[in-house]
């Protein structure tokens, strides 16, 4: 642990930062399980909505700093095209 006060309160702040961060993860990797879910199932009603719903959550996210703009712009690619694709 930190002696002074001033790296301790960083500690602090880092860890409350890695928790949050760890629950908006968990939040978009889950909202990219429900769409594939609904893509799977063939109900392409619903996984255009959580498709939207994904590339929302992906584009906060950038904006937070949890994910880098290159790869929330190859999530979203990747994840349009597989819609694309089944529902043709």
């Amino acid at each position: 642990m930190a002696k002074s006060k001033t790296p301790a309160k960083r500690a602090r702040r880092a860890e409350a930062n890695r928790l949050r961060n760890k629950a908006y993860k968990s939040r978009l990797k889950t909202a990219i399980k429900k769409y594939e879910a609904a893509l799977n199932e063939g109900n392409f009603e619903n996984a255009k909505i959580n498709l939207l719903q994904v590339t929302s959550l992906i584009d906060k996210s950038v904006n937070k700093g949890i994910l880098h703009k290159n790869t929330a712009a190859r999530r979203k690619s990747a994840l349009t095209k597989k819609y694309n694709l089944l529902a043709k």
